[in-house]
């Protein structure tokens, strides 16, 4: 445990992130083998691993409008998806011998536990891997409000934020050739410049509750594992 910076992380994986768009399927083999490996490598250092994974390879709020779905019922729509996502993790995991519990915050006892506290603790602390499925349980809340209610109510020492782009920039770094990457960057300068890093309730929950963020690119497995060591790696929200 000496080698790593952190003993408690919240991983927060974004569908967009597990999406194979080459062949337009939902999941990409490599992406979910990548990601399993990379908690795997955490695990065996020590670290207590709790993961929030998203929905948006499947399902997304705003498919709704186009439609006519009503927002809450698109909202626990998606909430389904994020289960199913973590049922693919959860089997990735396993795979590699990982030892995992999938707890969802709508029940579904047929192929999970529902989410309790001291039950997820537990877990983490006897070595498994809890992933946190159906966000808040709530609609009109993302799976960023999600993993930040869930990184504060199990004490993490941080949220790693993997995305398909390699930090928080001052623009969409994709549309503009000339956003500038921060290193560094405050929990009010994202409010304040309102920095789509996560919506605002989730910002405000993570600064409320002084529990740091690193955003990172998803490409490269191995800034899992970078990170947890300390190195500087993405942006550092505070």
């Amino acid at each position: 445990m000496s080698e790593v910076k952190y003993k408690r992380v919240l991983l927060k994986l974004s569908g967009e992130a597990l999406q194979d768009t080459q062949d337009h399927q939902i999941l990409q083999a490599t992406t979910l083998k990548n990601a399993a490996c990379a908690v795997k490598k955490m695990v065996d250092k020590g670290v207590q691993v709790a993961i929030v994974v998203g929905a948006g390879n499947i399902w997304r709020g705003k498919m709704a409008d186009s439609i006519g779905i009503d927002p809450a019922t698109a909202d626990y729509m998606g909430m389904l998806a994020t289960a199913m996502n973590g049922l693919a993790l959860q089997d990735a995991l396993e795979a590699r011998g990982i030892y995992t519990r999938l707890q969802t915050a709508i029940e579904m006892r047929e192929i999970a536990e529902p989410y309790i506290k001291r039950k997820a603790i537990k877990h983490l602390e006897r070595g498994r891997v809890v992933i946190f499925s159906c966000g808040t349980g709530n609609p009109y809340f993302s799976t960023d409000t999600g993993a930040a209610l869930r990184a504060a109510e199990t004490d993490s020492e941080v949220i790693l934020l993997a995305k398909t782009i390699d930090g928080v920039y001052s623009a969409d770094p994709k549309e503009d050739p000339n956003a500038i990457k921060y290193d560094e960057i405050s929990y009010l300068d994202i409010l304040n410049q309102d920095l789509k890093v996560m919506d605002s309730t989730a910002t405000s929950l993570c600064k409320d509750n002084h529990i740091p963020l690193v955003v990172f690119g998803i490409d490269d497995p191995e800034n899992i594992v970078r990170i947890i060591k300390g190195e500087k790696i993405g942006t550092i929200v505070k």
